[in-house]
């Protein structure tokens, strides 16, 4: 599955400054976008739009839950929606994270095109590529879909792309751009590939090859804001130039690896999301076991550049990472995590793994 690239058509007068709406202005994404967007020349003015006010001034605010169809009203008068609201952080109500991320994305492509917006730009994630063993390093941005659909995150990014692929049908007089940042990492970003790098030592899986690449939430904003102004046609992925291999990473990090086999890492990781451990599903490992390197090819043909190198990018998620503990996907406090770095290696990452399934296993029978 795949977004077709089409040309997304002008307004009548293409000099006349813009009206932008985003939708999740209260989110970290939506702050770093709406700073831009006040400053942008081409735009006239910003509608922020969110279940709760967010603290960006110099814009109009216009409160209310994304998947309330009376949205249409919050967006009367915009030219051009962004759409940043898709959660991908992690969560303890995975259903409510999806209904979210479902539901909103249909809510606002209807209400969109409802109140005559000409351009809707909607954030998903590279992560629809999917990790896979024999990706070529860079995907094409019209590479299949090959993600696997999970019943979690994984499931609500594909159903985005999926709404977003069929809206041009629903909605012909509405273009539809997505766009597809790498690893995401910034102030307010917690996911599964983000606490990777909270553990006391990063996992690497016998026989994979880890290629990590990263997008800064600064860098994403950039990219979101040139969709708009530029009227570019997607998909577009967003991202740093190039990637890093496992070694640069554990150099920039100061982290050390365990290095686990295939059926212990992803049996393991089945028990824990099964036991209800982890929210993490097996299948977000193998964003940190196989390449997922995205090529920029249509922003960098608008003339967008990423400020921050992968090098910069991972040194700031170093920084918001610190003073935070997890295992797994799951944060630990400082005891735990001092206990397991102290005591040294993988052996007792293993062993405090099973414990962990040993405990959870005592507490269903009770």
């Amino acid at each position: 599955m795949g977004m077709e690239s089409r040309p997304v058509r002008a307004g009548r007068n293409v000099n006349r400054k813009l009206v932008v709406a985003v939708t999740g202005a209260a989110s970290a994404v939506g702050r770093a976008l709406v700073a831009r967007l006040v400053r942008q020349d081409a735009v006239r003015e910003v509608i922020a739009v969110d279940r709760e006010r967010g603290d960006a001034g110099g814009v109009t605010w216009r409160v209310i839950d994304l998947t309330d169809p009376a949205l249409v009203t919050r967006l009367t008068g915009a030219d051009a929606v962004i759409h940043v609201a898709v959660d991908l952080n992690v969560t303890d109500d995975v259903p409510a994270r999806s209904h979210h991320n479902v539901r909103s994305t249909q809510t606002v492509l209807t209400a969109a095109a409802a109140a005559g917006v000409r351009h809707a730009v909607v954030m998903s994630s590279a992560m629809v590529y999917g990790a896979v063993e024999d990706n070529p390093v860079p995907l094409d941005e019209d590479a299949q879909l090959r993600a696997p659909a999970d019943g979690g995150l994984i499931s609500d990014l594909l159903e985005v792309e999926a709404l977003c692929a069929r809206s041009p049908r629903s909605h012909p007089g509405m273009a539809v751009t997505v766009v597809r940042p790498a690893t995401l990492v910034g102030a307010g970003i917690d996911t599964v590939l983000t606490r990777h790098f909270e553990a006391p030592r990063l996992l690497v899986v016998k026989g994979g090859t880890p290629t990590w690449q990263f997008c800064h939430v600064d860098d994403l904003a950039a990219a979101l804001e040139a969709a708009v102004v530029g009227r570019l046609a997607g998909p577009l992925a967003v991202a740093s130039p190039g990637h890093l291999e496992q070694a640069t990473v554990e150099a920039i990090t100061g982290l050390s690896r365990v290095e686990l086999s295939s059926s212990f890492t992803f049996g393991t990781a089945g028990r824990l999301h099964r036991l209800g451990v982890t929210r993490a599903s097996v299948s977000e490992l193998h964003y940190v076991t196989h390449p997922w390197v995205v090529a920029t090819t249509r922003l960098d043909a608008a003339g967008w550049r990423a400020e921050y190198s992968n090098e910069l990018a991972l040194q700031a998620l170093m920084e918001y990472a610190s003073g935070r503990h997890a295992l797994v996907a799951r944060r630990i406090g400082r005891r735990g995590a001092t206990a397991t770095i102290g005591a040294a290696g993988a052996t007792v990452a293993i062993l405090g793994t099973a414990v962990v399934i040993r405990k959870a296993r005592k507490r269903k029978r009770g």
